[in-house]
């Protein structure tokens, strides 16, 4: 069935209950670029010059708050570390040349404040999980016991979807900031409201010079958090392992912080992303996309803007045939019609990617066919269409749940959701090209 499209660094929580200060990404110019490199990338160091046209990648992860879990609980929190590890090694396994190609950076995830949890769930929930008073069945209904351990775990989750929408956002600024004190008034009058992309184009004296484009060659934006797409979340109480909705606080802190306009969810994830359906229904600003297993509900369906169900069973072909029709209807559709004045321009100024791997053809709970090449085609529908409606891009984890004896293939599915944005980055820019505009930058200092 197909709805029809309605377009028209804290620190831990402590036993008393508090947090600390609010997470604000940095601001200045060049927004803290010294430490481009985590120990993955065996300690390559750009300090030097600020580096503005290499695609800059930062990984957001929570694996640091552990949580024990009882014996035989069926939710497999260590999956977390060992993706974000898998990544790590696949990121240092590159040769020196390529890893110079994306500025891959991993943060440990902050934790989320009560102000911003605010922006989208009811206070007194907030207070009744915070402070554990919580009754046993909403736990029950959660899925999780109630412990101070899950706490900053839970706020983390929502904390490292935050910080990566935010630096998301920061970084497609600055770049948009540097073209115009760049280039002045001629790239002005390409930037209406921060709407453009960087990309690098044409030679002067024999080095490349900045310019606004909207062609093919532009360089996405792009990070992750490798943990939230706590999709099942309500803004009073919580299901399906999810307490606090990340995406959606996420989407409501970049709407109040930097005033934008349009931000869309494409919810991939085997489930419906009810929750997140609920929290955003009737708000024009914030569009919901699921496509999801037509018999893979657990509680009430909800109504997204668009929702695409798909049938038990369902094949590589089918699904990616099927995502990339959808895709296409919504960068095809003008969302200002009606408005006066109005033009198609540009459609979303951010987009957030819950891309659970419960699609999986060897996922215990999803019952779709999907192989690995099959998730890994999908994922690069997604990067390939952020790229053309040039929007910064958020992807988020989604479901994973492996059988109890192979861990291996949910495993590298969701690694290969980050591994494969990686690659797409990487793609976009000649590293000959990136050394070359650092020697630029070298050469107009001196001047």
């Amino acid at each position: 069935m197909i709805a029809f499209l309605r377009f028209g660094a804290c620190r831990p929580l402590s036993s008393t209950g508090t947090t600390g200060a609010a997470f604000l990404p940095a601001s200045p110019k060049w927004r803290g670029r010294s430490h481009l490199y985590h120990s993955a990338t065996n300690g390559v160091d750009e300090r030097k010059h600020p580096v503005v046209d290499s695609p800059y990648f930062p990984i957001y992860y929570n694996d640091i708050f552990e949580v024990d879990l009882p014996p035989g609980h069926r939710f497999p929190m260590t999956k977390y570390r060992m993706v974000r590890k898998s990544l790590e090694r696949k990121v240092r396994g590159l040769p020196e040349e390529e890893r110079l190609r994306v500025h891959c950076e991993f943060c440990p995830s902050p934790l989320a404040t009560i102000a911003q949890l605010a922006t989208t769930h009811d206070a007194n929930y907030i207070h009744r999980y915070l402070n554990g008073n919580m009754t046993q069945a909403e736990n029950r209904n959660i899925g999780f016991p109630w412990s101070l351990q899950h706490v900053n775990r839970t706020l983390s989750s929502v904390g490292g979807t935050v910080a990566a929408a935010c630096a998301a956002w920061e970084e497609y600024a600055r770049r948009i900031d540097y073209l115009e004190e760049s280039n002045g008034h001629q790239t002005a009058q390409f930037v209406n409201q921060r709407t453009a992309h960087l990309c690098w184009a044409g030679k002067h004296h024999g080095l490349p010079l900045p310019i606004c484009s909207f062609d093919s060659s532009l360089i996405s934006v792009l990070s992750a958090h490798v943990a939230g797409g706590t999709h099942h979340a309500f803004k009073d109480y919580g299901e399906g392992f999810c307490i606090f909705s990340d995406i959606a606080v996420a989407a409501n802190v970049l709407l109040q912080r930097y005033s934008l306009k349009r931000i869309l969810i494409i919810d991939l994830d085997v489930h419906q992303g009810n929750g997140n359906a609920a929290l955003f229904r009737g708000n024009a600003k914030v569009q919901t996309f699921s496509m999801h297993c037509s018999a893979n509900y657990f509680s009430e369906k909800e109504k997204s803007d668009l929702d695409v169900e798909l049938p038990v069973g369902c094949d590589d072909e089918t699904y990616l045939s099927t995502l990339r029709y959808w895709l296409r209807r919504i960068e095809q559709h003008n969302f200002e019609a009606g408005k006066s004045g109005a033009s198609a321009g540009k459609q979303f100024d951010l987009i957030f990617f819950q891309s659970g791997v419960d699609i999986h053809q060897k996922d215990r709970l999803g019952r779709l066919s999907i192989t690995p090449n099959g998730i890994s085609r999908r994922n690069f529908a997604v990067y390939d269409f952020a790229h053309r409606m040039q929007s910064p891009l958020v992807i988020c984890m989604g479901g994973g749940y492996p059988k109890s004896d192979d861990w291996a293939s949910i495993i590298e599915a969701h690694a290969g959701v980050y591994w494969d944005a990686h690659q797409f980055l990487s793609k976009q820019l000649n590293v000959d090209d990136s050394i070359n505009y650092k020697l630029s930058l070298v050469h107009t200092q001196q001047l």
